[in-house]
């Protein structure tokens, strides 16, 4: 079990940079995208508490 989790892991670490290498503008594109949903959560956890405690 440990060595398919090591393959797996080793497998999707090489798309990770082949992906970065032949297309890195759409690469920048989603590592946004991921940044901007995660603000996004953040802030509306933000807003929720906000309006919980005041």
């Amino acid at each position: 079990m440990f060595r398919l989790r090591r393959c797996i892991s080793y497998v999707g670490i090489g798309f990770v940079v082949f992906y970065l290498f032949t297309r890195p503008a759409q690469a920048a594109g989603a590592v946004n995208g991921v940044f901007d949903g995660i603000l996004n959560g953040a802030n509306q956890l933000a807003v929720f508490f906000g309006a919980v405690l005041g």
